[in-house]
């Protein structure tokens, strides 16, 4: 999820974002006519509007409902519930950070280098970091069901410190060097390195996929070879459309931006020129939104459609209910 944001470098493949008195956009050599620009910030500002309207209430709210609902029983928290409060954590993080992509239609991202470089490591951050949960959160299920390995609380805090830590490095390193290709330049907020682009694809996407998709198979499997209890098949069956839900999602909401990504990086080692991020902005707001959107979904399908939370949020709702009437009463 790079910021493809220049201020003046000059750099022959980085996007520079500027503005004349007639509000035409300039992207390097290559600029919209007034119509054009125009046309497309009403598209791009139609994606924002559905986005705010039916996906951020319910990536905001819903991953703010799991803290609430884990903190109250935060004396009762099981390994999978660390991994589900530290995944909201990033979710959460990045739902809130999608309002940049959404209201920032005609601004280029921004106008300071210092707070784009923050904000660029912070969705960075936190993009790794909701991607290795779930990467390693499907792997902690398939662990757990074939009983190669026991869950302990120590074992899923060290297991959270080391995703957040992964996911620090993975952002800090690479920007680090490319700061040191850029050093004494204020300006400079996020190189376009074409290695650091291809290292969030195969990290951010490829890798984190394929693993999620192997462990998951492999739990599919285990259910549906397992006879058990007749009472239990509506439970396993719930279970495997979880599963199917999980990564249809995923991959879903990531391939369009990683596929574009990929594109844009393969167009641009074999042509001089144009690249697709200048070509088509429309379609770079409309896949980075599709992005962010999973994080939204997340609390869907990880919490809400799981019986445990479903059973703990039951309890803090009459809980909250009993204190508001009791508070009610006294007034």
């Amino acid at each position: 999820m790079t910021m493809y944001v220049n201020y003046g470098i000059d750099t022959e493949y980085n996007l520079t974002v500027q503005r004349n008195k007639t509000q035409m956009v300039v992207f390097s050599d290559y600029q919209l006519a007034p119509s054009e620009n125009h046309q497309q910030y009403i598209i791009s500002f139609s994606f924002s509007c559905l986005y705010i309207i039916f996906l951020f209430p319910v990536g905001f709210f819903g991953n703010i409902l799991i803290l609430l609902v884990n903190w109250d029983n935060r004396g009762r928290l099981s390994a999978p519930d660390l991994y589900f409060v530290n995944l909201a954590v990033a979710d959460l993080a990045l739902v809130a950070d999608s309002l940049i992509e959404v209201f920032n239609l005609r601004q280029g991202y921004y106008d300071m280098a210092g707070l784009c470089t923050f904000m660029n490591l912070f969705q960075q951050v936190n993009m790794y970091s909701s991607v290795f949960f779930l990467t390693w959160m499907s792997f902690d299920r398939f662990v757990a069901l074939t009983g190669l390995m026991g869950r302990s609380m120590s074992r899923a805090r060290l297991s959270c410190c080391l995703i957040w830590v992964s996911s620090s490095l993975f952002t800090v390193l690479p920007f680090a060097i490319a700061q040191r290709q850029h050093a004494g330049d204020p300006r400079f907020c996020f190189a376009n390195v074409t290695q650091i682009q291809w290292l969030e694809v195969m990290m951010g996407f490829l890798l984190p996929f394929c693993i999620l998709g192997l462990c998951y198979w492999r739990i599919a499997r285990v259910l549906r070879r397992s006879q058990g209890d007749p009472q239990q098949k509506p439970r396993r069956q719930k279970a495997l459309r979880m599963i199917s839900a999980a990564v249809l999602v995923f991959f879903l909401c990531w391939l369009p931006e990683n596929a574009f990504v990929s594109v844009h990086l393969l167009q641009r080692d074999t042509a001089k020129g144009h690249t697709l991020w200048q070509d088509y902005p429309l379609t770079g707001h409309a896949v980075r939104l599709a992005a962010f959107s999973n994080s939204c979904f997340n609390p869907l399908i990880y919490s809400f459609l799981g019986d445990t939370f479903q059973k703990k949020l039951r309890c803090f709702i009459q809980k909250k209910s009993r204190l508001i009437t009791c508070l009610c009463h006294e007034i």
